[in-house]
């Protein structure tokens, strides 16, 4: 056996505990799933049997996910650019020579390091009718009292603004970065030739932190679809499912109704529009980013 033969059977081993534990954890459960969603709910004297469409036939006639696909889209659409250009923001911030610039970058960086059902606990206090910190600051101008979480009108942005708090210092971490590997003679270049910040951001540094933008992106879009712990604490997907996103709503139905078919069905669904934009991202973002 040729040294070229061993190196390579050697490499497929190193990769084989990676590759078993990612086909038994991620796509062996995604296929079960799917075939499950084909089937009925198994009951204690009733195995499951198969019903072919019938569960998505139910689920396209099912209002409730309509409301669940909706609000997801629309949550998405809040927290995805709104914690990225504020991630952006803060990094471009802290990477200049500020007073206490350590003391800032830890504030920005703490609510990610905050466990999630202690976020919503903490904002919990925050929204709280009459006594909670935001109704005490808005009481000082004489704002009427307004119950954020249980009013449907503002229930879904309440929640917005609690991921965007969260996910925003986690990201900036990442730009942070970025922006430190970006080589200063760059700077010095574009201030010779009398470029300003504005200038030198726009051609020069956001350019060449459009990989790092990818990222970010991908990541924050698994993160909008995958919410499902602030909801569980701060509202339950009320009022009248008003907070009610598609992963809690997936929880809700195999975990509170016990339907794990329908539920399958609903993973599904979630598992091929994440496909589809994650296609978006790597197919038509990505041949338009600029790697160093």
């Amino acid at each position: 056996m040729t040294n070229r033969a061993t190196a390579t059977i050697h490499g497929w081993l190193l990769l084989l505990p990676a590759m078993a534990c990612l086909a038994l954890f991620t796509h062996w459960p995604a296929v079960a799933s799917f075939i499950e969603s084909f089937h009925s709910t198994p009951k204690a004297r009733r195995p499951a049997r198969f019903i072919g469409l019938e569960n998505y036939q139910q689920m396209l006639a099912d209002p409730i996910f309509w409301k669940a696909m909706s609000n997801n889209l629309w949550f998405a659409l809040g927290t995805i650019p709104t914690s990225i250009a504020l991630a952006l923001l803060m990094a471009v911030w802290v990477n200049d020579r500020i007073a206490g610039r350590t003391l800032v970058r830890m504030a920005f960086f703490t609510p990610t390091i905050l466990p999630m059902i202690a976020v919503a606990n903490i904002w919990l206090f925050f929204y709280t009718p009459q006594y909670g910190l935001l109704e005490q600051i808005t009481g000082l101008f004489g704002a009427r009292s307004t119950n954020w979480l249980g009013s449907q009108d503002t229930a879904l942005y309440a929640i917005t603004i609690v991921a965007i708090w969260k996910e925003a210092g986690f990201f900036m971490i990442f730009y942070l970065a970025a922006l430190q590997a970006i080589p200063p003679s760059l700077g010095e270049a574009a201030a010779i030739e009398g470029a300003s910040r504005w200038t030198f951001f726009r051609r020069i540094q956001f350019p060449l932190l459009m990989p790092t933008t990818l990222f970010v992106l991908i990541n924050a879009v698994i993160n909008a679809f995958r919410m499902v712990d602030h909801v569980f604490v701060m509202t339950r997907g009320g009022p009248d499912n008003a907070t009610t996103l598609l992963l809690f709503y997936i929880y809700q139905v195999g975990f509170g109704f016990w339907d794990t078919a329908y539920a399958a069905t609903l993973t599904c669904v979630l598992l091929a529009l994440l496909a589809l934009v994650a296609f978006v991202q790597y197919g038509w973002l990505e041949r338009r980013t600029h790697y160093q």
